[in-house]
C-alpha cells in the first residue's frame, strides 16, 4: 500500500471514531436509540470504506474513459473493467465500438455494426471463411472508407463482415499494422503512428 492510501484509511478510522463518541455522548441514557443510531452510522462508515477501496474499479465500469491523443500522434487507450482493449472509431459519420484484438488477422464487423455504416448485409457474398474459437464462421470482404481513431484518418481500412453475430466489432492487424508501434503496460495500450 502507498503511504497515501493508508493516511485516507487512518483518517476516516478516525474520523469515524470521532463520530461514534459524538454519537454516544449525545445518547447517554437513551441506549436502544443509540445503538440503533450507532448501527447506522456503523454501516454507512463501512459502505465509505467499501466505496473507497473499490473505487479504482468501480471509476472504470461506471465512467469508462475512451482513448486520449498526445500531441507526438500517440493514442492512449486504458484497459477496460473486462480485461480488454475497448475503442471507438469512425466509419464515415457512424461511431462504432471495436474490442483491439491483436490475435484477429483483419477488421471483422458485427452485422449490426455494419447495418449501421450502410452496408446492405443482406446482398453481401459471404464467400470467405474465418477460423475462430467458436469453428470457422462465413464472411464477406468490404472496404470501410474514412475511418477516424481521434486525429488518425485512414481513407480506406479493409475489413470483413462477419455472417453470424458477435458481442463486439474487432479491430485486427489489418489496421493496428499500420501504426509504428503497438505497446502494452500498466494497464494501458498506446498506439504510435
Amino acid at each position: 500500500m502507498d503511504e497515501n492510501l493508508i493516511g485516507r484509511g487512518l483518517y476516516l478510522v478516525v474520523l469515524g471514531a470521532a463520530a461514534a463518541g459524538a454519537l454516544m455522548v449525545q445518547m447517554r441514557g437513551k441506549r436502544s436509540a443509540a445503538l440503533q443510531n450507532l448501527s447506522i452510522w456503523a454501516l454507512i462508515f463501512v459502505g465509505m470504506i467499501a466505496g473507497f477501496g473499490l473505487w479504482s474499479d468501480i471509476s472504470k465500469t461506471v465512467m469508462p474513459v475512451e482513448a486520449s491523443y498526445g500531441p507526438t500522434g500517440s493514442i492512449t487507450i486504458p484497459q477496460s473493467g473486462d480485461g480488454h482493449y475497448h475503442v471507438t472509431l469512425k466509419v464515415g459519420d457512424v461511431p462504432v465500438r471495436f474490442m483491439i484484438d491483436t490475435g484477429a488477422s483483419a477488421v471483422v464487423l458485427t452485422p449490426a455494426d455494419a447495418k449501421r455504416i450502410g452496408i446492405d448485409v443482406v446482398r453481401l457474398p459471404f464467400t470467405g471463411t474465418a477460423t475462430t474459437a467458436n469453428g470457422q464462421v462465413a464472411t464477406a470482404r468490404v472496404m470501410l472508407r474514412d475511418v477516424t481513431l481521434g486525429p488518425v484518418r485512414d481513407a480506406t481500412v479493409p475489413a470483413e463482415v462477419n455472417k453470424v453475430g458477435m458481442q463486439s466489432s474487432l479491430l485486427g492487424m489489418t489496421y493496428l499494422q499500420r501504426f509504428r508501434k503497438i505497446e502494452i503496460s500498466d494497464g494501458q495500450m498506446i498506439l504510435t503512428r
